[in-house]
């Protein structure tokens, strides 16, 4: 037996966060642990760990207990002893702990891309190839006078905008209720992939986007919480070439789109591991509309979300393999070939 699901996840983690070491010691920068809602990083994590611990025991305790403490005690030994095995457990903190550390060198080596990269980009080029497929009109004037800028702006906003917080949501929820171990491997190295693959895009092709390179497309957006969000990563930006750059992030990056990625990752993994056919439905039409707002508040040209499209189908089959999962139906459906974090030899 061999345990490639930890070898790959573990791997792309490492390399990760030796690249933004690295880059950081050649910068003479130090490296920032983005701040979120739940605090610096030394307490974030933990709180990760001990809240997807106590959202899987406490409700379903309280309503399978019916509010009657006598019972309390007996069902969340159940639940320890049936759900939280030693696989699980593995799992749950192998998962965040390389999925936070893939993250946190993500947004350090995007925020050293100025630096590294120069002020070489190639907005313009895809830019004139955004027109030509547009038939020689501007995205943006097309989407907006096609779709309005009013009410449509904010429900794209809105969709754009809650990609943020489920980045980490989604990771925790398959990482605790996959019903297959091997799904929750799957899913986390996926993750883990598609933010290291999305860096390096970074690198190859570096853009800052229609948005920020052509704001005037986008004026009348500036009400929205996107156009708000774009104002908050120019201002971040500029401090980072002219200011503070021990506080600042930049956080600007076109090509290739991880809002793309990310969201096709989330309906693929859906798809392939959710039986419920609702769940389906909101996220494939959560990326759809995604890729619509990508386009329609500039943040991303044509080609960023066709990258995002590539980036999300390699992390999604190189996970696939180093968890053990195999395709059929000409790869439009799947079946595990372990319950656990071990591969057999046999099936390779």
């Amino acid at each position: 037996m061999h345990r490639r699901a930890y070898a790959l996840l573990i791997a792309t983690a490492g390399i990760m966060g030796i690249l933004a070491l690295v880059t950081a010691q050649v910068l003479d920068r130090r490296l920032v642990d983005p701040e979120g809602f739940l605090g610096p990083g030394w307490l974030r994590l933990p709180m990760l760990l001990l809240g997807a611990f106590a959202l899987d025991l406490v409700p379903r305790m309280l309503w399978l207990s019916r509010l009657n403490p006598k019972l309390m005690s007996g069902i969340v030994k159940e639940r320890i002893r049936t759900h939280w095995t030693r696989d699980r457990i593995v799992l749950v903190v192998l998962g965040l702990v390389c999925f936070y550390l893939t993250y946190v060198s993500y947004r350090n080596l995007k925020s050293f891309l100025p630096a590294v990269m120069g002020p070489k980009k190639y907005d313009k080029e895809l830019h004139e190839i955004d027109i030509w497929l547009f038939f020689g009109h501007e995205p943006a004037v097309v989407l907006h006078d096609l779709l309005g800028t009013t009410f449509t702006a904010h429900v794209l906003s809105s969709i754009y905008l809650w990609y943020l917080p489920m980045v980490g949501i989604a990771v925790a929820a398959w990482l605790v209720w996959s019903r297959n171990i091997s799904f929750g491997y799957w899913f986390a190295t996926s993750q883990c992939l598609g933010w290291a693959l999305g860096t390096a895009s970074y690198y190859m092709l570096p853009t800052l986007g229609p948005g920020f390179e052509y704001p005037w497309l986008y004026g009348d957006l500036a009400a929205s919480g996107a156009g708000s969000l774009m104002d908050a990563l120019f201002y971040g930006r500029s401090t980072v070439l002219y200011g503070d750059v021990e506080s600042a992030m930049n956080s600007v990056a076109g090509f290739a789109s991880l809002h793309t990625a990310i969201t096709l990752l989330w309906a693929l993994m859906a798809q392939y591991t959710i039986r419920n056919r609702v769940v389906h439905w909101i996220l494939w039409i959560n990326f759809a509309l995604t890729i619509v707002a990508t386009l329609y508040f500039g943040w991303h040209y044509v080609l960023d979300d066709v990258g995002g499209v590539a980036i999300a189908l390699i992390a999604f089959y190189l996970g696939a393999w180093a968890s053990g999962q195999r395709f059929h139906r000409g790869g439009f459906s799947s079946y595990p070939t372990t319950t656990t974090a071990s591969v057999p030899v046999d099936r390779d």
